[in-house]
């Protein structure tokens, strides 16, 4: 092979090279040491479909401590005004979330939080939220317990 030919055909076998570190890597599976996951379709929804379903992602939301959870409001469901003992931190996943505040129950004057929105709900103030014509999906982060206590004034 002449040195013509080596010149020419060095950028091509040096790109072909490039392209093959590229090729997928079958990845093993994550140590259960170092850290814990659960893809969409494993992760447990309870409830109904006459109000919110809830998935626990870490804690227990029933104890004291740090606990995260994923809420599920499905359309036209709303909760009645209430108030929790803690702080808790709520990103919007995917929809839109309305949220209302003070004793009296009206969806009407709710106000939209869309997706990707960040709220905090502070301790022991009184709130209802819900979903109105499209689901909506929430991570709430909070300490435990997480008690509700209804503060509907009729």
């Amino acid at each position: 092979m002449s040195v013509w030919t080596l010149r020419r055909l060095l950028p091509a076998a040096a790109s072909i090279g490039m392209f093959m570190g590229l090729a997928p890597v079958q990845a093993s599976e994550p140590d259960p040491a170092v850290m814990s996951y659960k893809f969409p379709d494993k992760i447990e929804w309870k409830g109904s479909d006459a109000g919110p379903k809830n998935a626990t992602l870490y804690g227990d939301p029933s104890k004291p401590g740090l606990y995260v959870v994923l809420t599920k409001w499905t359309p036209h469901h709303m909760s009645r005004p209430h108030k929790h003992p803690n702080d808790r931190v709520i990103h919007v996943v995917s929809g839109t979330w309305w949220v209302g505040w003070g004793p009296k129950y009206d969806p009407d004057s709710t106000f939209p939080v869309p997706a990707g929105s960040a709220v905090t709900h502070f301790g022991n103030q009184i709130h209802y939220d819900g979903a109105k014509d499209v689901e909506a999906v929430l991570e709430i982060v909070g300490m435990g317990p997480a008690t509700s206590i209804d503060m509907e004034q009729k």
